[in-house]
């Protein structure tokens, strides 16, 4: 029997695909818009989405689909309740960008603490050529050596930052859950972690647990001089909040690769604001070539797994 196997936003993964090993019928789409759902996904078996939403109504109507492997660690986008009802598995990649995620998370936090934005700025706006003396000492420089990091999220990516940062000299601490009521050996507390962190770095789902985990209330906690890093996802950290506290205190900077609305097609507080202590980046982190091809490779692998009755990276 043929398969049809549907992706749904193609264009969201510019990697070459290898083929599944099963008779399919596999059809791509670069985009598309929520009203051709049911349309373009009518008689598939697989749905392949990276960010595409597949909500409960959608899901219902479709009696055919019986996998939808995702090419994204977080699966956020499809309702995984309904999936469950409907006796739709859910498969996603794992691991596949901790290597990239981790540098970029790293970029940023390294970028903040020396303050690389408002050097490449006065270097624009030649003050260097207008200083009295050999260097151009605007902007204060932090060395990494000494400070203490705070990882939201002990999964690879997570694990692979800590890796980098302690080799750096930082002192590394994973955060425990707000609430909790014992403290994990190599963790902080939510609050002490809040209060003593020279940065803090996101690596977190979003979900019910997770969403606006970071808002005023926190960023108030934060010690001063704290810079905070989300390469996970939009939505953790309420960023109007952000914003304020970038410009008022006490955070220091701020580096995102993630916003609430991608493409942020409304607009987006952290995007209306020129601050050199903020750096946004548009969802790249996990971009790098070789990731990308590791993906690619492993998406078709749950496919493979999953037509041969052994799947593999169930979510649901």
């Amino acid at each position: 029997m043929t398969i049809r196997i549907v992706f749904l936003d193609r264009a969201s993964l510019p990697a070459a695909l290898p083929a599944p090993v099963a008779s399919h019928e596999w059809i791509d789409h670069p985009h598309t818009e929520p009203v051709d759902t049911l349309a373009r996904l009518a008689g598939a078996r697989v749905a392949v989405v990276n960010k595409h939403v597949l909500d409960a109504a959608t899901l219902a109507q479709l009696p055919d689909l019986k996998l939808v492997a995702v090419c994204a660690t977080g699966v956020n986008n499809v309702d995984i309740d309904a999936c469950r009802r409907l006796g739709i598995t859910v498969c996603n990649v794992r691991n596949y960008g901790a290597d990239s995620v981790a540098e970029h998370a790293f970029l940023l936090l390294l970028a903040l603490k020396r303050n690389l934005l408002a050097y490449r700025t006065d270097m624009l706006a030649g003050r260097w050529q207008q200083s009295s003396q050999f260097c151009l000492l605007s902007a204060p420089i932090t060395d990494l050596a000494g400070q203490r990091l705070l990882v939201a999220g002990s999964g690879d990516i997570g694990s692979n930052l800590a890796q980098k940062a302690r080799a750096f000299g930082m002192e590394v601490f994973q955060l425990e859950h707000r609430g909790a009521v014992s403290v994990r050996p190599g963790y902080l507390s939510f609050d002490e972690g809040l209060a003593s962190a020279d940065a803090l770095s996101l690596h977190l789902p979003l979900n019910d647990g997770t969403r606006g985990m970071i808002g005023a209330a926190e960023l108030a906690r934060m010690k001063p001089g704290c810079v905070l890093i989300n390469t996970a996802r939009g939505g953790l950290v309420d960023e109007a909040a952000l914003v304020a506290a970038l410009r008022d205190g006490p955070l220091a900077g701020a580096g995102f690769d993630v916003l609430s609305e991608e493409p942020p097609v409304n607009g987006n507080p952290l995007l209306d604001v020129e601050l050199p202590n903020l750096i946004v980046t548009p969802h790249v982190a996990w971009a790098s070539g070789r990731a990308m091809t590791t993906m690619a490779r492993m998406l078709v692998d749950n496919i493979d797994a999953w037509l041969a009755g052994a799947p593999r990276n169930v979510v649901a």
